[in-house]
This record gives C-alpha cells, structure tokens and sequence, in this order.
C-alpha cells in the first residue's frame, strides 16, 4: 500500500507515526551504554584503548576498581524535545533545534529579553519561539524601582512568605507556583511569565500538580516538513497561516519557523483550591472573595497578622490580612552526579544536591598502597614516611612509621602520627593513643577540635579540618580529606588531582615510575640516611614455596561468595596479589585479614556492605579477646 493513495491527513499521520518510532528507536539506541564482555585492568586509573569502539571520541575507558569502565561523553539533556538534531560529524550528542529570531540564534530551553522591552520575555523550546509579557509581584509594602534593563520593582531583604531565598536559588510561592522569586545581593525580585509553547505530542505531555509549567516526556525527531511549512506537535502548518493553539495563545507559521504569543495571566492571591478556570477562557479565577481578618487558621492552629511558620524543611507560610500565604524553594533538576561525587540531601534541608565525595587513601599489609586518585602499588621501605601532608598551605601532616616485624624482605605499618597546627595525635599497636605525648582511653574529644571514637573494628579520629584517620591497630590504614584539598597534597598518597599519571611525584618534585624511588623520596626523620634501600621480595623459588602452602588457600576465599556481592563493582585479583605477597613473609599467620579488610572498606564506599566477612574469614580485630599467633593458626586449620 502506497501513503499517496491515502487521504492526506490520513497519510501524514501514518507517516508521522512511522518516523516517530524509527527514530525513537535510534536515539533509544545511541544511548545504550556498550554492549560486550567486561576486561580486567591492572593500572588503576590508567586510559585504555578499546579496539572495539568505532567512535573513540565519544568514550573515555578508563581502569577503575581492576575493570575497564567506558564512560560515554557527557550529553546536554535531550528529554522532552521532539525536534532533535543528528551529531554532526566527529560529534556524539544529539542537540535539541533551537531558534533564529532577528538574525540570531537562540538554543531551546534558553529564554532573553530585547533591549527595548524588559517586560517581554522569549524562550525558545524545540524550535519554536514564545512571546509573553513578565507580570511582577512585590511582597513588600515600600518597593524599589526596578533597577536600569529590568522590569520588575524589587524588595529589601530575601524573604517570602516566611521563606528565605537563598542567593543562587528561587522560590515559588504555593497559591501561584507561576510566581518565581529570586535574590540578587540582598534585593528581592518576583514574577510571573507564561510557560512555553511545547512541541510533542499531546499523549506526551505530563501536567504535575503543584508544578508551573507542563513539560514534554521522551524525546525524538519527526520528518522534515515541506519547504516553508511548519510542524507543531503532530499537526501540520503551511507558511504564512495563523492559528489559536488554546484560549491563551496564537501562533504564526512564517517560513517554517514557528512563532506564539502567550496571554500570561494575572497574579493569584487565593489558594489553588478556589482557582478556577471557566470555559472558553485563558485564566483561572478567584472563586470567593473573603473578608480581611486580623487572624488566620490553619490545621486547627491560629496564626497572628503577619506571624510565619514552616510547614516542613521546604514549605512555609505568613498570615497575610487573614490569608495563609506559603512558599517553597524550587529545587534544580539532578542530573546523575559527575564521577567522584555523590546525591546527597542534607537533614533540615529541602533540596537535594551532588557533593564532591572525600579523597582517601589506603594502606594496608606489606605496605600496600591505594593513593587518593586510585593509584595501586606496594612500597616496603622499614622507617618513617610522610604518607600526606597539605604541602600548599601546611594545615596538617600524617606520617607512619613502617617495622620489619623480624622478616627480612618485608614491612608493616607501624605507628601513625597526626599533626594539626599545635595538636598531636599517635596511634599505635593495638590501640594505644597519645594525644599531645599523654596516652588516653578512647572515646576522646577534645571540643572543636578532636573527635577519637571506636567502631567495631577500628579506631576513628576526626579532626575539625575534615580530616579523618581509621587505624586498625596492626596495619590497616585509611585517610579521607575533604574535596577542599584537591591538588593541595603530596607524600605517598599522591597529590590529590584526579590524575593518576603524575601520582608517583617525589620530594623534588619531578615524576617517577619506580615505587621504591618513589617511596623513598618521602623517607623523613633524622635517620632518613640509613633507611634500608631496596628491600627484595625474595626470589622465584621463594614465591613459589609461598603458593605451595595453605596460603593460597587461605587468599582464595577473596575469590569466593563471602565476597561476591562485590566482585561486579571491584576486581579482587589487586587485593589478592596483595594477600599472597603478605602471606609469604607473614609472621603471625592472619595477615592475609589485611587484604580482605582493604576489599570489604572499598566496597562499602560503594554502597555494597559485607557484614559478615570477618566471621566467614575467622578473621579477629584487636577489640576480641586477645589470642597468641601458634593457636589462631590451630583454628584456621
């Protein structure tokens, strides 16, 4: 059956239908993520090259927790537009069509006054262009004139409604959520305009109670129209007609450019549920006009002229002349949050936001190291090293103290010391603690300034900068620092940067790849001169040995279902290598618990808890009853 044999109308939406799923599918399509088997990495941090991707430019793959994870350049959003544009060559993205008006061109979702006429807005949405008038509101009794190129008067103060209007937020009010308020350097501007003229299908349309504007769901790309004709929605318009779209707005197809002129109506006072909009008319009403009063009531409370009160962490009310008047803050749009960040909303707050997550460093065993930028390598100089400091403004400084342990190719963190301005912290051995030389018993504050708490398997320390040290009393080590402290850092964590290339940077400040060299540029202390230089593992006969034991049987549990939950998210094969390497010179025959304790808190970071995994190890923490070496080796076997 051929659609030119078909009555126009009839043709045109069988032809619409047709491109609108073709193309669905294709956008659906291009944003799938890549489909294949997943390859391990060993450098963590380090780009990869995927042979498999045709369009390398538009993916990163990097190596991340032992697995290669690709990441697809990052898109402006697209949802609800109709009216998309294919990439252009040597691009990814598909762009929503913006809008040309006198010459210049505007994108869709940006809105612009014209230098004559603050009072009349513009926006642009998926092509088509909407015209209406801004309406101010003054919530004050003694406005300010509108200052030169604005429209609207503005108030002393940032408050409406009870409502504080922080300076890069808005806030609506509840009766008209039309009705936007902002706040500019301690001035308070409110007003209304009309929404945009949307461009989908009307099935598509989603109107949410409490919300301004209706908005588009899905997005695709329809047929081009004929030469100088318009596509509005799913209805066609020859060039030079002129249409009513609903009772507020009119519209003009000039050379398939699309233009509306929206009615934006009045301001109003009374709450939403004596609103109402009669028919065949562009505006709700107020249906009861009530007397002013010197009190108001609301849920059985009664509220002074002029009292305020919040409702919840978002909305709050004023009594005004007998009505309630409330407001809210309009809380932006989240995206998924960037990499190295997090959803977080704060308690007593109503918005939620995306915080840069801490930087933390690792280190555990014979000492294996985990920098703040993802670096793994193992380092095992015996004497003292500044693990970080804050090497730009000196706010504090972390250094260990690494011990043979009586092994002659291996060492272990020792003691940790932590300094802030004049305050010192030592941890050491099964949990001792010094505070400023004297020994305490945990927990211990010291207010505003120190914070030291057990948890179930560590010592936790909190400092008022935000720096944290976990210490497990043997040689699990953990540092966070605060998203402040990026590219402020150096010592054997790295410096902080979310690069991990020049992670390997010594003293002097140049860039190695020699983790021993590395390691020892950061040698301190008097007897930094005859640290033990180049400490060998041991040969291949040794290592051998160390695998033909029940070692490997006992570092193959990370592998196993105790912590499977897990294997998705982060590659064990680091943390076993790790565990075998510890094993062969170990000298109390747990120290593989090190490896397994650095995999479940990597883990747990990622939201995937263990809770169960040192009793499916038979793996004890200081805080048990204590047991000598010769018989935790009897009950492991």
């Amino acid at each position: 059956m051929e659609l030119t044999r078909l009555p126009s109308t009839l043709a045109l939406a069988l032809a619409l239908a047709l491109a609108f799923l073709s193309t669905a599918n294709r956008c659906s399509a291009a944003s799938e993520s890549i489909i294949g088997s997943r390859e391990t990495c060993d450098v963590e941090g380090e780009d990869i090259t995927v042979d498999k991707i045709l369009n390398t430019s538009c993916f990163r793959c990097i190596c991340k927790n032992g697995f290669v994870e690709c990441l697809r350049q990052h898109c402006p959003n697209i949802d609800g537009c109709y009216a998309l544009l294919d990439p252009r060559e040597n691009e990814c993205c598909h762009k929503c069509t913006g809008c040309i008006r006198n010459g210049i061109y505007h994108a869709s979702d940006t809105e612009w006054t014209e230098e004559n006429n603050p009072c009349v807005i513009f926006t642009c949405k998926a092509g088509v262009i909407t015209e209406s008038k801004r309406l101010c509101y003054t919530p004050c009794s003694h406005p300010k004139p509108p200052p030169s190129g604005q429209c609207c008067p503005v108030c002393e103060g940032c408050l409406i409604n009870g409502q504080k209007v922080t300076k890069d937020g808005s806030v609506r009010t509840t009766e008209d959520p039309c009705v936007i308020c902002r706040c500019n350097k301690g001035h308070l501007t409110c007003s209304k305009q009309a929404c945009p003229t949307l461009n989908c299908p009307a099935s598509r349309i989603v109107d949410q109670p409490g919300e301004c504007c209706p908005h588009c769901r899905g997005s695709a790309k329809f047929f081009s129209p004929p030469k100088g004709a318009c596509m509005l929605g799913t209805r066609l318009y020859s060039s030079g007609s002129m249409f009513y779209l609903d009772n507020c707005t009119h519209c003009v197809c000039d050379n398939s450019v699309i233009s509306c002129t929206r009615y934006t109506c009045p301001i109003l006072e009374c709450p939403r549920e004596y609103q109402v909009t009669k028919p065949g008319e562009c505006c709700p009403q107020c249906l009861l006009i009530e007397e002013s009063r010197a009190s108001c009531s609301y849920r059985g409370i009664t509220y002074k002229d002029g009292e305020d009160w919040k409702l919840d962490s978002c909305e709050s009310c004023i009594c005004k002349q007998g009505k309630v008047r409330c407001a809210m803050p309009q809380c932006p749009l989240i995206f998924p949050c960037p990499p190295n960040s997090k959803l977080e909303h704060p308690e007593g707050q109503c918005c939620p936001r995306c915080v840069e997550r801490d930087g933390v460093c690792t280190v555990f065993g014979d000492p294996h190291y985990r920098t703040f930028d993802g670096k793994f390598y193992s380092f095992k100089g015996p004497c003292r090293y500044q693990l970080v400091t804050d090497c730009v403004s000196h706010t504090f400084s972390i250094r260990v103290t690494n011990d043979a342990r009586r092994t002659k190719f291996s060492a272990w963190t020792k003691t940790i010391a932590v300094k802030i301005g004049d305050l010192k912290v030592n941890l050491g051995q099964k949990m001792r603690v010094k505070v400023n030389g004297k020994k305490v018993n945990v927990p211990y504050r010291i207010p505003n300034q120190l914070d030291i708490n057990r948890t179930d398997e560590s010592v936790l320390v909190n400092t008022r900068i935000g720096v944290k040290v976990l210490w497990d009393g043997i040689s699990f080590l953990e540092v966070s620092v605060p998203s402040s402290y990026r590219d402020q850092l150096c010592g054997l964590c790295g410096n902080f940067n979310s690069q991990i290339k020049d992670d390997f940077t010594v003293r002097q400040g140049r860039v190695v790849q020699d983790p021993q060299q590395f390691g020892q540029s950061w040698a301190v202390g008097a007897s930094k001169k005859m640290c033990l230089r180049n400490p060998r593992f041991g040969n291949a006969t040794r290592q051998r040995r160390c695998r033909e034991r029940k070692d490997q049987r006992l570092c193959n549990r990370l592998k196993s279902q105790i912590f499977y939950p897990c294997h998705k998210k982060v590659n064990p094969a680091m943390y076993y290598k790790a565990c075998l390497q510890d094993m062969c010179e170990c000298p109390t025959q747990h120290c593989y618990c090190e490896s397994f304790m650095a995999y479940a808190h990597q883990c747990k970071r990622l939201d995937i808890p263990l809770p169960h995994w040192r009793k499916a190890t038979r793996c004890r923490t200081v805080w048990d009853q204590p047991i000598s070496p010769t018989n935790f080796a009897r009950r492991l076997d």
